[in-house]
């Protein structure tokens, strides 16, 4: 079966470009052009990914995004405007997994949408990360913090499973950026930044499990309770 995409744009033209680019290369597309139907829509069509532009006539993308946030872990890709910095940290920050500035080409964005759609399947490695108070099952894609069920989003999720694979070693921003989002690294990319961020709030009193390592990047910690 096709994987199936939610995108929502208000620029008619640009929806209908990019919705025939994406069906063109195998995806059944659903479109909208305002944001007030997305979270019904997305409960009744159940898409694989959502793109979201953060300008949108009705709601703005990120009070949808929000709102989407309360019930659906799926990944969101934000459409922001060029130069608008605010707006994609606003997003990252409330739980999108991926942004890209407009103006955008359909061939970029397929890229992005595969990345995402990659990073969120399931085909991962079948075991179990313990690292004490911190388990993580990548198959089922799920983690448990003393435990308790953790509510990640899917790029919160592939952070946390990548920096807990590697536990006690330093990964360069770069390499995280590159893999996290599946791009060349932008010294300016704020994104891994903030999903560190994210999940340390999401670790509450354990989000001192994720050392900085000034001018390199980050750390997990193998644990505390022996579960090096």
């Amino acid at each position: 079966m096709n994987e199936k995409i939610l995108l929502v744009e208000d620029d008619v033209a640009l929806a209908e470009l990019v919705s025939r680019y994406l069906t063109s290369h195998g995806f059944q597309v659903f479109l909208l052009h305002q944001g007030a139907s997305v979270p019904k829509a997305v409960q009744r069509d159940r898409p694989d990914a959502v793109i979201l532009d953060i300008m949108l006539p009705d709601f703005d993308g990120l009070s949808v995004l929000r709102k989407l946030r309360e019930f659906w872990r799926g990944p969101v890709l934000m459409l922001t405007a060029l130069g608008e910095d605010s707006d994609m940290v606003a997003g990252l920050e409330i739980g999108a997994d991926d942004y890209i500035v407009k103006p955008v080409t359909p061939r970029v964005l397929l890229a992005r949408v595969r990345a995402l759609l990659r990073r969120s399947s399931n085909d991962l490695e079948a075991d179990m990360i313990d690292l004490g108070s911190l388990r993580i099952d990548a198959q089922a894609r799920t983690a448990f913090l003393d435990g308790g069920s953790l509510e990640l989003t899917t790029a919160e999720f592939d952070l946390l499973l990548l920096l807990a694979r590697r536990a006690g070693r330093v990964q360069e921003r770069a390499r995280l950026v590159e893999e996290v989002r599946g791009i060349d690294f932008n010294s300016f990319d704020r994104s891994v930044d903030v999903l560190v961020s994210r999940l340390r709030k999401k670790l509450g009193g354990h989000g001192d499990l994720i050392k900085t390592v000034q001018g390199v990047g980050y750390c997990l910690s193998p644990g505390r309770n022996g579960g090096q």
